[in-house]
């Protein structure tokens, strides 16, 4: 188990934004490169503009986002911090399951000795 310090403590939050497929999808946009507008996110997401917005603010609590206002529009990037706290923390977890597989495969074979 990871303890409170290897644990980053937006991780509820970023995991709860990474649980919706429409929030993957506007994270997959920006990770492409620009900030973009909630126009350009909206034209290729099947939702409306007022879907998007609740949802990039989501992703803005969690810290996966940042908006920026440009004249008279708000343009969104990625932030990258939290998704890379986020990947350590699982990455972390992986290592935690493969070490308990490791030794569960050492005692099932050690027993076939």
């Amino acid at each position: 188990m990871l303890s409170s310090a290897e644990r980053p403590a937006q991780a509820p939050a970023v995991f709860r934004a990474l649980g919706d497929q429409t929030r993957l999808d506007l994270l997959a946009r920006l990770a492409e490169g620009e900030p973009l507008s909630i126009t350009e996110l909206t034209a290729k997401a099947g939702v409306t503009r007022q879907a998007i917005t609740k949802h990039l603010h989501v992703l803005e609590e969690a810290g996966l986002v940042r908006g920026a206002r440009r004249g008279r529009e708000q343009r969104w990037e990625l932030d990258r911090r939290q998704l890379e706290s986020a990947r350590r923390s699982l990455d972390r977890i992986a290592d935690q399951w493969q070490k308990a597989l490791g030794r569960l495969r050492d005692f099932v074979e050690g027993d076939k000795v």
